[in-house]
């Protein structure tokens, strides 16, 4: 039989059971070493990896630029989270929270931080007036889903996600805790997209763009190599919401700016004009 863990009265940290972070992760913030972040010529910075957090924001930037809005050009800088550089002084001046992605907004006399993935899309949808509806019934779905990606992701990501893929080893209790939660919010979806093309309704919006990196990877097979494990299959309307996001050209370049890993038309380290991308992209076989 496993041990039982009985806790301490008062916690201390333990780096040798940390699993693959265990050398960045401490119980304190701030910054943790000196350093200036890069700037470009763009009206937008952003510091980011692609991870489904930071996924959400180039897919939406290259959705409004798609549309044509110049204002939405934006330079894109690496965050290897793996090495700290969320704890340099330069980000944690943007994002006192360490987490990408972070954005800078220079467009104005004085230069607007702006953290937090779900409010990035927000910010984003309101200065240019795009993804997110006027109507205020309408509105109030988008931001239903949105609000609920992010009180969910947390559940595949920091909970299945990391005991699945990332722990030091496979421990059966919370895998199967957070595999039941992970599937009760993939039938949450499969049961709205059954009466709906997308999330929010008819209109392609911020939740779409918000849900697609977690929900809609995980469907397709690209997250945690978990897709038999979860029978995510057996979701068709979701299946189908996934495949037909993945199509959107805006979505295949959003996707790969600030890759390191996977195919080489996949990754893109950083972006700093639409060339850049299609230098990666034309590369695919």
């Amino acid at each position: 039989m496993t041990k039982q863990y009985i806790p301490a009265k008062v916690w201390t940290m333990d780096n040798e059971n940390g699993g693959q972070w265990a050398a960045i992760n401490r119980p304190d913030s701030g910054a943790r070493h000196e350093q200036v972040l890069p700037k470009g010529k763009q009206p937008l910075q952003l510091y980011s990896l692609a991870t489904p957090n930071g996924q959400k924001v180039t897919i939406m930037l290259e959705e409004l630029l798609a549309k044509g809005i110049k204002e939405a050009e934006y330079d894109a800088y690496l965050i290897n989270i793996g090495e700290g550089d969320q704890f340099s002084s330069g980000f944690v001046e943007i994002n006192p929270n360490s987490k990408i992605p972070a954005l800078l907004d220079t467009s104005s006399e004085s230069p607007i931080r702006v953290f937090e993935s779900g409010n990035i899309l927000l910010y984003l949808a309101e200065k240019f007036g795009h993804f997110l509806p006027k109507d205020l019934a309408a509105k109030a779905e988008v931001m239903n889903w949105l609000f609920w990606l992010q009180g969910s992701a947390p559940y595949l990501g920091g909970g299945f996600g990391h005991f699945y893929a990332y722990a030091p080893e496979n421990f059966e209790y919370p895998i199967n805790r957070f595999a039941m939660e992970t599937k009760r919010q993939l039938d949450v979806l499969d049961k709205q997209l059954a009466n709906n093309e997308y999330i929010a309704g008819d209109e392609y919006s911020i939740a779409d763009i918000a849900i697609w990196p977690w929900y809609g990877n995980l469907a397709l097979g690209k997250l945690y190599d978990a897709a038999e494990f979860l029978d995510v299959a057996s979701y068709p309307h979701l299946q189908r919401w996934a495949k037909q996001i993945s199509e959107r050209d805006a979505v295949k370049r959003g996707r790969i700016v600030n890759r390191t890993s996977g195919e080489e038309w996949e990754q893109l380290s950083e972006r700093h004009c639409a060339a850049d991308i299609d230098a990666v992209l034309n590369k695919k076989p």
